[in-house]
């Protein structure tokens, strides 16, 4: 027998409903992580002796986020259906964790943005002007390829003897590149953040009115 009425039997349908939300919620950030971390031109920029990882630490707790959410979402389903007072405390609990992980994943990305971004630009710099460099040359031929790009504050004439009118030196495009790349993950964050507001609520307004019922009993 149902433990809530009225009102508070549609809150239970609403909390269901999020966390079905939720859990799809889960694998678009899933998907996207998966797309930013095997994307061709990022994985061709980011890879050779002495790459970066900063940008990579980022999107593998982008999955972690992802695929965690999906099983709290499961579990939050499970809660409103069997309207389980201990399942939604815990359910808020996890949502609360991963609200505050969140918070602090954004403001480490936020504050390690630029570094992010030099730490790329560095390795093409090295790329193109130290010879000395294991496949450097075909390290700075990738990011010509995938940029579009040629040059920089570094020069090599063999690389990039005449640069098309238009053509972007490659400083600029790799800030381009990864500025684009962690906008969508800030958006994601911050849409994944909202709604894991509204379920917090919900559950926390559909686990106190099962207690409630539990005293009027």
């Amino acid at each position: 027998m149902s433990k809530v009425h009225g009102g508070m039997k549609c809150v239970k349908y609403l909390l269901f409903v999020f966390n079905f939300i939720f859990w799809l919620s889960g694998l678009v950030v899933l998907a996207v992580g998966l797309w930013l971390r095997f994307d061709p031109g990022t994985v061709e920029l980011l890879t050779g002796d002495g790459a970066p990882d900063t940008f990579f630490i980022a999107v593998y707790i982008l999955l972690g986020a992802g695929g965690l959410m999906m099983l709290v979402g499961f579990f939050g389903c499970f809660g409103a259906v069997r309207e389980s007072q201990c399942l939604l405390a815990s359910f808020f609990a996890c949502l609360l964790i991963i609200f505050g992980a969140e918070i602090a994943a954004g403001v480490f990305g936020f504050i390690n943005k630029e570094q992010i971004v030099e730490e790329v630009q560095n390795f093409y710099i090295n790329s193109i002007a130290d010879i000395s460099i294991s496949n450097g040359t075909t390290i700075a031929s990738m990011y010509h390829n995938v940029l579009n790009c040629c040059g920089g504050s570094a020069q090599n004439p063999s690389l990039c003897p005449e640069m098309d009118v238009g053509t972007k030196d490659c400083e600029t495009a790799i800030t381009d590149f990864f500025n684009e790349k962690l906008c969508i993950i800030g958006y994601v964050g911050i849409g994944i953040a909202g709604v894991m507001v509204i379920g917090m609520i919900f559950s926390m307004v559909l686990c106190c009115a099962i207690r409630n019922s539990r005293e009027v009993i």
